[in-house]
């Protein structure tokens, strides 16, 4: 799976850059990669989105510390929101401020209509190879908000109400007029986010906002068969709607997405269901064939080496693999042979070699070629080094 892409490298800016400068430099690339901008353009939706998570985490002084200090993996704590699954719209009206309150474009009147809402949430959780066979539950702790229980999410004193917004009446829109007079555009209420309401005597407990930040603990089970980069959604676990959205606390709550790392073994490595291991014989084994005990993810395992074995060969051990993240059903454990030459002989050694020697006649391999083999090492090569 494809490493994050770096948070100051995406919005173009040094890693010493103030604040102001993270705001204008997110301001400008997100104008360029609006989809509005580049209708039909999945690859700049794609950075739009991304612009997106490394200004929220970048303008946030406790989540760039953590991130100048470890990078991608210090924020697995620290849920940041799963903005690849996130309305454009919905992104605008996060950072309404950036924007000047025009909400970047048409769409968040029609959502807002709608049942309201919470955004995703996108955490991480990192598993042992051990634990993807056998499956596992993990507690993942996070930090979110959450409805204010003092306001019951209002924002406003308890004993008071959010009052008629008066730039718009109440009408959650306001009508702008251009050139003279010639059209008139219809926005998202810059004093209201759309409501229709305000809070004049705001709930000292959320100042208020109607949400609170408060730490939060799930126990998430994580199924057999999971593979690196896959998400376990758990649903309702995410944020609440937005204030302005939801002025009682209703509404539906979004999910937690939790992506799974899996740690790299040192042994073995994974093809779909397949367990793939080098095992390293000799030429006598290769030649004779026999036996051997090899140790598999769970446990030592025979393995039955065929006689006129060669280099790069594969021997199959079946349900010794991975279960299907669906059926259960494990894959093989598979192994690739490598003979190996020793280096030093024993004069015994020598004298029996020499023997065989004289014996000895090379024939090509049935269906072998030049290039056939080449292709072949090169095969080898590759499910080796992982090239």
């Amino acid at each position: 799976m494809a490493q994050p892409r770096d948070y100051y490298e995406l919005l173009g800016i040094a890693k010493d850059a103030s604040t102001e400068d993270i705001k204008r430099a997110y301001r400008r690339q997100a104008m360029k990669y609006h989809p509005d901008r580049n209708p039909g353009d999945t690859a700049a939706e794609t950075e739009f989105k991304a612009c997106a998570e490394a200004y929220e985490v970048l303008c946030d002084s406790e989540k760039r510390q953590l991130y100048d200090r470890h990078g991608h993996a210090g924020l697995r704590g620290n849920p940041h929101h799963d903005f690849r699954s996130m309305h454009v719209e919905d992104i605008f009206s996060m950072f309404n401020d950036i924007f000047g309150g025009s909400g970047g474009g048409g769409g968040g009147g029609a959502r807002q209509r709608g049942v309201a809402r919470g955004y995703d949430l996108e955490t991480e959780i990192e598993l042992e190879f051990k634990e993807v066979i056998d499956g596992c539950d993990r507690d993942v702790e996070f930090t979110r908000q959450d409805v204010c229980t003092a306001c019951s999410g209002s924002g406003a004193r308890p004993g008071s109400s959010p009052v008629t917004c008066p730039t718009c009446q109440g009408r959650g829109q306001v009508q702008q007029s251009g050139l003279g007079g010639m059209f008139r555009m219809v926005t998202t209420c810059p004093n209201c986010q759309g409501s229709g309401k305000i809070v004049v005597d705001k709930c000292t407990a959320c100042r208020g906002n109607g949400r609170v930040r408060t730490n939060k603990k799930l126990r998430v089970k994580v199924p057999a068969g999971i593979a690196d980069g896959q998400v376990i959604r758990v649903a309702g676990e995410g944020e609440p709607p937005r204030r302005e959205l939801s002025l009682d606390g209703s509404g539906v709550r979004g999910d937690l997405h939790a992506v799974v790392r899996v740690k790299e073994h040192k042994d073995f490595e994974r093809d779909g269901d397949d367990l793939v291991m080098a095992l390293t014989i000799g030429f006598s084994r290769a030649a004779l064939g026999g036996v051997v005990e090899v140790k598999s993810i769970d446990g030592p395992v025979a393995i039955e080496i065929p006689h006129g074995s060669q280099q790069g060969d594969t021997v199959r051990v079946d349900s010794r693999g991975v279960p299907n993240l669906r059926s259960k059903k494990r894959g093989d454990l598979v192994a690739v042979l490598l003979l190996q030459v020793p280096h030093k002989l024993t004069d015994r050694q020598r004298q029996l070699l020499e023997e065989f020697a004289k014996t000895e006649k090379i024939e090509p391999r049935k269906g072998a070629s030049k290039s056939g083999f080449w292709d072949k090492m090169k095969d080898l090569k590759d499910s080796i080094t992982g090239g």
